[in-house]
């Protein structure tokens, strides 16, 4: 019930209704875009920031009141929640679908990428990943897969040939989480430190809900590793840096994106100043638009982006812009418009190769000092 009292607040109240009623009628269409990543758990924090990089390019969009095909378009964002869970990502995937996205966002996770796949394959919908670096992703064959980072087959062997060269480690002991993400990375940088001559002194296996590794940490405290890699995100990989801390571990640890996180040094502490990480993309500073796109991030959500926002929002421009090419919000129309793609955005050119893979991708390494993540150097692939 709205309760009026005086002229003004009658005036006031009829005025929202109707800019209201404005902003509805004012589109000729709405447009759906899906995005899906982990909204809760212990990856959370990572898939929200994924999720805001989206909407802010929605915002900015709608702000324009595009018009395509003579229609006046307006998006909507349709988010779903994969909690990071394989089956969870499938049972979301169909929801986007029968919720009729002409496109989707999603995930940032390889274990909920790779099974939505097929989904979004049989339904003939566009799917651009923001974060999923597991190869097996685009090697599936579907020709609505997507992404705009780079894959664990360029971020595993960088780490290696960092810590071979750089760090002149010659011994490695390897955990991964046991997720399509973490075990991919781990087997590829395992490939690579073999490759260039190291010795691999174990291979252990945990799970991405774990929160002790000690068992794991002493004995790999016992084989003298020169350096330790770690497969999986950063809300396993904080405690895993805290406690090989606590046991006197002093190998350096190695992870990749999944770890390289702001948020790093609230889970790992001091220990932070022992990782050094990697993203598969060019880092934020060193984004053509990254210092603009960080400012405006800040100032729409109040917090500094984790890792994933600036792809999240270019792969929403990356569709609008495959729609305007197109001339059609039609999802066969956008599928067909995708692979001639040369769209130049915060991240950077975006173009893809037969598989859906960017043409160009690069490696960033960064350390911690102080719990501030630093940019070591970047790796062109």
């Amino acid at each position: 019930m709205i309760v009026v009292r005086g002229k003004s607040s009658l005036v006031a109240v009829v005025a929202l209704i109707f800019l209201a009623i404005a902003t509805t009628s004012n589109a000729d269409e709405i447009v759906r875009i899906g995005h899906f990543a982990p909204l809760t758990g212990m990856s959370a924090h990572v898939g929200k920031d994924d999720q805001n990089g989206a909407r802010l390019a929605i915002e900015e969009i709608n702000a324009k009141q595009l018009v395509i095909a003579g229609k006046k378009v307006k998006f909507e964002l349709d988010a779903q929640d994969d909690a990071a869970d394989p089956k969870t990502g499938t049972v979301v995937a169909q929801k986007l679908v029968d919720d009729g996205v002409v496109a989707v966002i999603g995930s940032d996770m390889s274990s909920t990428t790779i099974p939505a796949a097929k989904i979004f394959s049989d339904a003939g919908i566009v799917q651009i990943s923001p974060g999923a670096t597991n190869p097996a992703y685009t090697l599936l064959g579907y020709k609505t897969a997507f992404r705009v980072v780079g894959t664990d087959a360029q971020q595993g062997p960088a780490l290696a040939n960092y810590a071979l060269t750089a760090l002149k480690a010659r011994t490695v002991a390897i955990v991964d989480d046991s997720t399509a993400y973490g075990q991919g990375l781990a087997s590829e940088f395992e490939k690579g430190a073999r490759k260039q001559g190291a010795t691999v002194l174990s291979h252990d296996a945990t799970n991405d809900k774990a929160v002790d590794f000690r068992s794991i940490l002493t004995r790999i405290k016992g084989e003298h590793p020169d350096v330790i890699m770690y497969g999986g995100e950063d809300a396993t990989g904080g405690p895993f840096a805290k406690q090989a801390a606590k046991l006197g571990i002093h190998a350096r640890i190695l992870a990749g994106d999944g770890v390289c996180t702001e948020s790093l040094a609230e889970l790992a502490g001091t220990a932070t100043d022992n990782v050094i990480c990697s993203e598969a993309g060019m880092a934020l500073s060193k984004m053509p638009g990254g210092a603009a796109f960080s400012e405006k991030y800040k100032k729409r959500y109040g917090q500094p982006i984790q890792i994933y926002a600036p792809y999240s929002y270019d792969s929403v421009y990356i569709l609008v812009d495959a729609m305007k090419r197109a001339n059609s919000t039609a999802p066969a129309k956008i599928l067909a418009a995708m692979p001639l793609t040369h769209y130049e955005g915060v991240i950077g050119q975006t173009a893809f190769d037969s598989k859906g893979d960017l043409e160009q991708g690069v490696i960033s390494l960064f350390y911690y000092k102080q719990g501030e993540k630093t940019l070591i150097d970047i790796m062109k692939m």
